[in-house]
C-alpha cells in the first residue's frame, strides 16, 4: 500500500491519476497551483468523454474527491479544478450564452427566467457573470438537486 502525500498538490495529482489509470486511459495529469486554486488538467490523444461524463457529472465528482483528498486535513483550503479536453472552458462560454439569453428574455417579457437546474458551482458563475449588469439580478431558488437560478428584470418589459 503506498503512503499518502503530503502537500494538497501531490494529493490532487495522485487521486487524478489514480483515476485516469484505472478508466484504462493513455494520457498524463497536468498538476498547477496558484494563490487561490490548485488545477489538474488532463491531456492525452483519447476521447475524454468518458472521463467528463453526462452534464459533466464524472469530472465534477472526480474534482470533488481530488478537494476532498487535498484537504481532509487542512484548515487552510483553496479550489480544487480538474479539467479535461477543455471542458471547463467550454462549459463556462455555454452558461454564458444561457445567462445572456436568459437576460434578453428577461428584460424583453419584463419577467423572470428560471434556468434549469444546476450545482452550485454553475450556478456561481452564472451569478458572477450577470453581477455587473444594471438591467437584472439573479437569485436561486429551491432545493438540491432541482436547485435553479433565477434572472429577474430590473425595469418592464422594452
Amino acid at each position: 500500500m503506498s503512503t499518502v502525500p503530503e502537500e494538497p498538490i501531490e494529493r490532487v495529482r495522485e487521486v487524478v491519476t489514480r483515476v485516469i489509470d484505472a478508466l484504462g486511459f493513455e494520457a498524463s495529469v497536468n498538476v498547477v497551483e496558484s494563490d487561490d486554486e490548485i488545477r489538474a488538467t488532463v491531456e492525452g490523444p483519447e476521447e475524454m468523454g468518458r472521463l467528463i461524463g453526462r452534464h459533466g457529472q464524472t469530472i465534477d465528482a472526480l474534482q470533488h474527491l481530488a478537494w476532498r483528498a487535498a484537504y481532509h486535513d487542512h484548515d487552510v483550503r483553496k479550489a480544487v479544478v480538474v479539467d479535461a479536453a477543455g471542458y471547463r472552458q467550454r462549459r463556462e462560454e455555454a452558461l454564458q450564452r444561457q445567462a445572456d439569453r436568459a437576460a434578453s428574455e428577461a428584460l424583453r417579457y419584463g419577467r423572470p427566467v428560471e434556468l434549469d437546474p444546476m450545482g452550485a458551482a454553475e450556478r456561481k458563475t452564472v451569478h458572477n457573470y450577470l453581477a455587473d449588469r444594471t438591467d437584472v439580478e439573479t437569485h436561486s431558488e429551491g432545493d438540491e438537486p432541482e436547485r435553479r437560478l433565477v434572472v429577474s428584470p430590473l425595469r418592464g418589459p422594452s
